[in-house]
């Protein structure tokens, strides 16, 4: 399955992300719940989806500095009301990131508790790597608790972000290995190892983005493959639409799935 995060049309709302994703051929949307109130609303997020015939396979929860209060201030809390509107829409999967290193009662109970949450819910909970920040190439802060690499936690699901791996110097393939099995989700973009989380169109950063999906295709993975790309710079709707074709016919060629005649 191949997705379309609605992190990918920003700053077009999470309804034109529904509409990219028809019209483009896109089997599936990851909702971003963020600033966009539109996103965080459960009954309006499954009316898109039956209104375009595109279904949910992924919820991502607020837990960026810039969503620091939607759906409130408790970490707990947020994830509890991803995990509702997954079940709510259909999606099996709640991406989120591991927490800042200033969240530290909540860091604590952080692997138990998102074990919890999978247990009561029936919802994977798939842990994304994250980066060191980066001022430059000597200096940097680990801003995440227990650890940016969900590799190295028990964590039963885990996503792997081309864009984050890029920025710390990561080898994603290397990664996907040690994940095994619990490699539930992949955040298909590239980025050229610089200190700026890039979400490049895959292929035009110097990462192995091909070699991954093809490992990817040559093993078992079953998990959900998500565009998750800044088209900030499009300057027109059309451009921001070839961006989004171009990631998916990529997508497609990688994985050795058939391509779709767009007309």
């Amino acid at each position: 399955m191949i997705g379309l995060s609605t992190a990918s049309v920003y700053p077009e709302s999470t309804a034109h992300a529904f509409g990219y994703a028809a019209t483009l051929g896109y089997d599936a949307v990851e909702v971003m719940v963020g600033i966009d109130a539109l996103s965080q609303q459960m009954t309006a997020i499954k009316q898109l989806a039956e209104h375009h015939g595109v279904g949910v396979c992924a919820v991502h929860a607020p837990c960026l500095l810039i969503t620091q209060r939607v759906w409130g201030t408790d970490p707990w809390g947020k994830l509890e009301r991803s995990a509702e509107m997954a079940q709510e829409v259909g999606a099996d999967v709640v991406v989120v990131h591991p927490p800042f290193r200033w969240q530290k009662e909540y860091a604590r109970e952080f692997v138990q508790g998102i074990e919890g949450l999978e247990q009561s819910t029936g919802v994977a909970f798939a842990v994304e790597n994250m980066y060191p920040w980066r001022a430059s190439s000597k200096r940097s802060v680990e801003a995440y608790l227990p650890g940016r690499d969900p590799s190295q936690e028990r964590y039963a699901n885990a996503t792997i972000d081309l864009s984050h791996a890029a920025v710390a110097q990561e080898d994603p393939i290397a990664m996907a290995d040690r994940l095994g099995e619990r490699l539930r989700h992949i955040h298909l973009t590239d980025g050229t190892g610089s200190a700026k989380d890039e979400h490049l169109v895959p292929g035009r950063g110097n990462q192995p983005v091909a070699e991954l999906l093809q490992h990817l295709a040559c093993g078992d993975f079953a998990g959900h493959v998500v565009v998750e790309i800044n088209t900030r710079k499009a300057s027109t709707p059309a451009q921001r639409s070839a961006d989004l074709a171009e990631s998916l016919d990529f997508a497609r060629e990688h994985l050795g799935l058939t391509r779709v005649d767009r007309g």
